[in-house]
């Protein structure tokens, strides 16, 4: 069993800030704002070449807001979970009253903690030290999260908690395939990732804009581990909105960006509406491979799902080459049939075709209909091989690497999706030109052809 840390405090002490520094990431939103981290977020860390789970929480403390009672008790399961709490309180100020009632909370869990004093770079410094050790808080570690004082001594101790026969060594990161959860606000992101997960790790309520950060939730399905990412909603202004919005956004593509899958959620009862197009060609811009959910069908008769698959906006031509799958979110209803859809599209993802295969496809497509010609000269297609994945990739050699006709490049990718049923994976074709192997390369002439040269150049002028 890998050790998870958790980390613990009131809001803005700086858990999010130390978070990213032992992870080295940015996975955890930064911001003066107190009560940003809502839900558990966890890190991998490597110390010494052992490997440890870090578990970012939001803070706990009397304020009472939406989401105050939730995110202490996610706070407080964290602590359960972990093998060791890591209580941390801001140096700059003096011990508060949610200081000491959580101090009491973690010493009646009987689990093992210490306490750090975060924000040592501040000058200005409060009597919280010895009011800790008056009330018997043990050994006490001071850093600066956001100078990255003291984080080597901090990794040292850590280390020191644990048996080396509990520890697992870190060999290769492998964490599974990750797979993130896009779509706008309310589109029920939380709620399925709990009830696939079969745990409460995220916060669900019908507030849009619940979730800021993107989460991290590790999973076993079918003895192969997984990750969902779950990300904040896109909004349509969100380039307008407040800063702390906006990072969400960069945030959710960041997690596009890192993952080997994405499962975009449209809320059916909606239906498709033009902010989930406007997402599904941001995630397309990624080349990653994209598998739809519509959630929420059990709010919609047979009737009105039919007429849902009507409209115009559903026939867009942006979600044909998609796979669709409706699901019910809250009633567990179509899983089965989106992880298979999900695992399906995963691996022809990551498929990478021969070159025989390959050039076959291309000598049938060209054979049934004429290539076009540039400047008076035809397209010759010589052959094609396999780029890369994520877009998967195929580069065809021809005579010319540029000005391809659009309507002609858009009938080799169709007919590449078709026949190697590439639906849900991003398709990208590049032309290459040829090397020409005599460029460069001039046959000298003899004495008697330049003689010749000579003569014949003489009775042109002459004529």
């Amino acid at each position: 069993m890998l050790n998870s840390i958790a980390i613990l405090g009131r809001p803005n002490v700086g858990k999010s800030s130390l978070f990213n520094k032992l992870t080295k990431s940015r996975n955890a939103i930064v911001s003066d704002f107190s009560g940003l981290t809502k839900d558990r977020n966890f890190g991998y860390v490597s110390i010494k070449n052992q490997q440890y789970l870090f578990i970012d929480t939001g803070g706990v403390g009397s304020e009472i807001t939406d989401f105050s009672e939730a995110i202490t008790q996610q706070a407080l399961l964290a602590a359960e979970d972990s093998n060791l709490i890591l209580l941390l309180f801001d140096a700059s100020e003096e011990l508060t009253s949610d200081d000491i009632n959580l101090f009491e909370i973690i010493r009646k869990m009987n689990k093992n903690f210490f306490i750090v004093l975060n924000k040592i770079d501040i000058k200005k410094r409060s009597n919280l030290k010895d009011d800790l050790l008056k009330r018997g808080s043990g050994e006490i570690l001071e850093v600066s999260a956001e100078h990255s004082k003291g984080i080597k001594e901090l990794q040292s101790y850590i280390s020191e908690q644990f048996n080396e026969d509990h520890l697992i060594t870190n060999t290769n990161e492998d964490l599974g395939t990750k797979i993130a959860v896009i779509g706008r606000p309310n589109a029920g992101k939380s709620t399925f990732i709990n009830q696939f997960t079969k745990q409460d790790r995220l916060i669900v309520s019908e507030i849009p804009g619940t979730t800021i950060d993107s989460i991290h939730v590790p999973f076993i399905f079918d003895k192969e581990n997984f990750v969902f990412i779950d990300t904040a909603g896109i909004r349509k202004r969100y380039k307008q909105s407040h800063a702390v919005e906006y990072f969400s956004y960069v945030r959710a593509m960041h997690s596009v960006d890192e993952s080997d899958i994405v499962l975009l959620l449209i809320d059916a009862t909606d239906g498709v509406v033009d902010q989930d197009l406007r997402i599904l060609n941001l995630i397309r811009g990624y080349g990653k491979p994209v598998v739809v959910a519509l959630n929420k069908v059990d709010e919609l008769s047979a009737k009105s799902i039919i007429q849902l698959s009507e409209t115009k906006k559903f026939q867009n031509s942006a979600l044909n080459d998609l796979v669709i799958v409706e699901i019910s979110a809250l009633h567990k209803r179509g899983f089965k049939k989106l992880f298979n859809a999900l695992a399906r599209v995963n691996k022809l993802a990551q498929t990478k075709f021969t070159t025989g295969k390959l050039n076959k496809l291309l000598s049938k497509f060209t054979s049934l209909t004429n290539t076009p010609s540039i400047a008076g000269r035809q397209i010759k297609m010589r052959y094609v091989h396999f780029g890369g994945i994520h877009p998967t990739k195929l580069i065809i050699h021809s005579n010319f690497s540029s000005k391809i006709p659009a309507n002609y490049k858009r009938y080799l990718i169709n007919s590449f999706r078709h026949e190697l049923d590439l639906k849900s994976i991003e398709l990208s074709i590049s032309f290459k030109k040829g090397d020409n192997p005599y460029e460069g390369k001039k046959n000298k002439l003899s004495t008697r052809q330049i003689k010749k040269k000579k003569r014949l150049i003489k009775h042109t002028k002459k004529s």
